[in-house]
Parts: C-alpha cells; sequence; structure tokens
C-alpha cells in the first residue's frame, strides 16, 4: 500500500550508519520531506504486499501497524496501515529516553541524602533526623547501607528528636496501572523515596502442615525483614493473591494451595517511603543508632546533609531500564523530566500528557500516553509515528548505543546470518500485546528505521476477566507474533 498525504509535519532525519560494525549515524542531513511507500523494482524481498500476507499468516487475529522507513532515501520503503495507533507497551520507554535525555541531561545524577535538622552535641542529635529521596529509582538496601555508615562516620550516636521520611522529589502514585493483578511486581508504586525497585521478596517454605513466610528486602550484602509488609496464607483456591492497605502497611494474603513446597517471588511495594524508612531504621540500628518509627515529611528539609549517595548517570540507567525494561525507572525518569521542563506532573497520566505533548511538537502526530513506562493498554501510537520519533534530529544519536541488539532466527530457531546486517531495539509485551521498534542495517548497507506494533484487543480483554498472570493462549499469540517481527527483520537483512 501506498501513503498518499502530503507531508506536514517536521521532517525525518536522513542519514548513514558511520560503520559496519557499530550502528551510529554520520553527516546525517536534518530534514527530508514525509516519506513515501514504494515498492522497488525486480524481485524484492520485503514490500508493502509482503508485509500483509505475513501479518496475514501470523493469524494474530487482531490488529497491526508497520512502517519501515529508509533513512537514506528518506522513503518508506513498506508499510501496512501505518497510521493506526496502537498500545506501544514498552516499546513507549524508548520515547521516555529522549523525553528525559533532553529534559535532565545524560549526565543527570538522581540523590538520596539524611539531613539533620538540629547541632550534634556529645554524639547526641538535637533535632530530627530526615531520609529524603531524591527521586532515584535504582536505590537498593546497599546504598541505604553506606547512608546509615556515612551517618555514624559524622558522629551521631542518637538521636533526641523524630526520624522522617521526605519523598516529595516526586508525587506518591500508589501504582503505574490499575488494571494489571495486584501481586505484579513490575507495576509496583512510585514517589521521590523509592526502595529495591519497590518490591519486597516474599519467601515462603513447608514447615510440616503449614508454612513459614518471610518478607525481606534483599540485595548483594543485606537482606534485612520487613515491618511494613505482611503475608498470611489463606485456605483457598483463587484468587491466587489479595492486597489490602493495612492502614499504611501492605497487607497480603495468598493461597495455600497454589505455594507446593516451598518457593519465592517479589511482590510490589504500594507505601515506598515508609518502607525505605523501615529497612533504614534495621540497617541504622545495626550501628548502635536507634530511631522511632519514621514519619511522613511534607516540606522540603531544611538542615546540614550529614550523609549523601548518588545514582549512576542518566545514560547507564537508561541502558539498564532499556535492557530490562524496568517500568518504575521509565515513570521516574519520566515524572523527573516533566517536572525539570516546569510542567505538571502531579500524576502519572497528567506527566505522560506532557511527554505526548512534547513528541506532537516535534513530529506532529496523535500519539497519546497515558504513563512512561508503556505499562497501559491505553496508551496509543502508530507505527508512523513511532518512526517519525525515532528519526527525529538527534534521537538515532541517542538511543542507538542505549538499544539492546536483536539477534534473528529461522523458524527453527537456528540464528540468522546476513553478511553486515544487525538491528538494535526495543520490544514490548503484554499479554496479547506485542511490539518492537528500532533500527536496522541490512546486509548491503542501507539504513533503516522501523516500527511493528501488533495487538489482539478482545483476546486482552478476555485475558483480563480471567485474572490469570498468563491467560490461556498468551504464550502462543506473542511466539506468533515474535516470528512476524523476525520475519520482516530476515527479509530487510537481504535488501
Amino acid at each position: 500500500m501506498a501513503l498518499t498525504r502530503s507531508w506536514s509535519r517536521r521532517g525525518f532525519l536522513g542519514g548513514a550508519l558511520a560503520s559496519a560494525g557499530s550502528l551510529a549515524l554520520a553527516d546525517a542531513p536534518l530534514t527530508s520531506p514525509r516519506p513515501h511507500a514504494r515498492n522497488l523494482p525486480g524481485p524484492h524481498p520485503l514490500d508493502s504486499a509482503m508485509l500483509e500476507t505475513l501479518a496475514a499468516g501470523a493469524q494474530l487475529d487482531g490488529e497491526v501497524s508497520i512502517c519501515v522507513h529508509d533513512m537514506t532515501s528518506g522513503e518508506v520503503m513498506a508499510a501496512l496501515d501505518p497510521r493506526r495507533a496502537l498500545p506501544p507497551a514498552s516499546v513507549a520507554k524508548a520515547m521516555t529516553t529522549l523525553y528525559a535525555v533532553e529534559a535532565l541531561g545524560i549526565d543527570h545524577r538522581f540523590a538520596t541524602s539524611v539531613i539533620a535538622t538540629g547541632p550534634v552535641v556529645e554524639g547526641e542529635l538535637q533535632g530530627d533526623l530526615v531520609l529524603a529521596g531524591g527521586g532515584d529509582p535504582g536505590l537498593d538496601t546497599d546504598d541505604l547501607a553506606d547512608l546509615a555508615a556515612q551517618v555514624s562516620a559524622a558522629g551521631i550516636r542518637s538521636v533526641a528528636g523524630r526520624f522522617l521520611l521526605w519523598s516529595g522529589a516526586l508525587p506518591e502514585i500508589r501504582q503505574i496501572d490499575a488494571g494489571q493483578l495486584p501481586q505484579l511486581s513490575y507495576n509496583p508504586a512510585i514517589c521521590g523515596l523509592n526502595l529495591n525497585f519497590n518490591r519486597v521478596y516474599f519467601e515462603w517454605k513447608r514447615g510440616g502442615a503449614d508454612y513459614q513466610v518471610s518478607l525481606d528486602a534483599r540485595s548483594d550484602r543485606y537482606q534485612p525483614q520487613v515491618a511494613s509488609s505482611r503475608m498470611r496464607v489463606i485456605d483457598r483456591d483463587l484468587p491466587v493473591y489479595t492486597y489490602a492497605d493495612g492502614e499504611g502497611i501492605d497487607d497480603w494474603t495468598v493461597a495455600r494451595s497454589a505455594l507446593g513446597d516451598g518457593g519465592s517471588r517479589w511482590l510490589p511495594v504500594r507505601y515506598p517511603a515508609r518502607y525505605a524508612g523501615d529497612v533504614f531504621r534495621t540497617l541504622i540500628r545495626s550501628r548502635g543508632i536507634t530511631l522511632p518509627p519514621g514519619e511522613p515529611l511534607a516540606g522540603r528539609p531544611q538542615g546540614r546533609e550529614v550523609a549523601r549517595i548518588e545514582s549512576t548517570d542518566l545514560r547507564h540507567m537508561l541502558l539498564e531500564m532499556l535492557k530490562y525494561s524496568t517500568n518504575i525507572t521509565a515513570e521516574a525518569i519520566g515524572l523527573s523530566a516533566t517536572i525539570a521542563r516546569g510542567q505538571s506532573a502531579r500524576s502519572l497520566p497528567a506527566s505522560a500528557g506532557a511527554m505526548s505533548g512534547w513528541l506532537q511538537s516535534r513530529i506532529g502526530g496523535t500519539a497519546q500516553f497515558v504513563n512512561h513506562s508503556g505499562l497501559s493498554d491505553r496508551s496509543r501510537i502508530s507505527a508512523e509515528d513511532l518512526v517519525l520519533g525515532l528519526t527525529m534530529p538527534g534521537a538515532a544519536e541517542t538511543l542507538m548505543p542505549l538499544l539492546k541488539p536483536v539477534e534473528l532466527s529461522d523458524s527453527e530457531g537456528n540464528p540468522v546470518r546476513s553478511g553486515l546486517a544487525q538491528t538494535v531495539a526495543k520490544t514490548g509485551t503484554m499479554n496479547f500485546v506485542s511490539a518492537l521498534a528500532g533500527y536496522h542495517r541490512t546486509a548491503r548497507g542501507s539504513d533503516l528505521a522501523f516500527a511493528i506494533l501488533t495487538t489482539s484487543p478482545h483476546q486482552r480483554a478476555a485475558a483480563a476477566a480471567s485474572q490469570e498472570e498468563v491467560p490461556p493462549g498468551a504464550r502462543s499469540w506473542s511466539r506468533r507474533a515474535r516470528r512476524l517481527q523476525q520475519d520482516i527483520l530476515i527479509r530487510l537483512s537481504a535488501t
């Protein structure tokens, strides 16, 4: 199919990849007219008709939007319903990356500190001790232990005042997407004081007729038990897990029939500041400093900083986020970027709306995000708009070094090698949603940007009603969606 509507948006970034060994743009012209679909003369391994054939063969029983853009010629090489807006899932993180880098800078670091509000007299702090978060999504138990050591090294042996928790660097958000099952650890709360990706480690072992259960905040060096979450084993079959707000404590139950002889999993935390304060109290107690239970602090803390730890730089954080698709990282950096722009970040939809407006100001289009991670089927963007985002000025230079390589394989699982062909991309997966978008160098050196979005809305609706983490048919559907992506990339390799 051909795209015939005349160009009315900002042009695509054209250019060539700098070398065969790594994907990086060089000497790229800044603009080009809106690309038009074309079928190359003679035998050609991929065109719009072939996309339609491949999509039909995948039997996804849903909706598809595909766009492949030749970054050298500035033309659309192949497209299938490229303006149909579909859920991008975690592919949205690629746009969040560009949004955050522009607002915060690639060297940005998040800081977490401990503040004393009074003087230290003979080892006693004559005031309050404040654990103050700066929005770091990667803060872990080891970091809190280092902060506790710094407090001790500052000469503090006891605290006369209160122990306060400040999490106001980011808004308090109880979960990313209300439509997810309660036990899914990739759907945690977010605030300015986060810990261990706002997850708690649940472990169980059969002991006679009953179970021994524990909840801890484990990291590489420490494994403190927590009091801010609790678990009860209940005689039932379904639901497997239930969650209730126990007046600031995460109150969980689990079905006895689902536990077997033993096991473990991460559960989401809904009160991350309290969780961090709980763990910090335990760690600093080992230094001989006893603190009362943490209390929330409404205003920004004032006083003397006695301990501080900084995150890795934003580049490293984004590299990890895109590799492991960590939702809390995407949300924290997206919220921070919106705040840095001076716009409203009172909620995830508000902040994501600011990001949608930012992208629309760059490329036009109708992208609508409801969060920064893609964890929602209510976010919408078309394959064409994703490609426009991937090819706007500066995007490829930022994203290519951060995106993960995609290995190609045939239907039997055998690796496919095609000369110099290589792909870096971001995947996106939810039940009955699969997406892939990024950059591809063909075997003959053509440089492409592509986006492949697929979903089956009615199967997704049925999956939500089933209340199963992996509903019937989801795995086989995802395999077919990934096979479609692989088949497209294999044909692109030969272009």
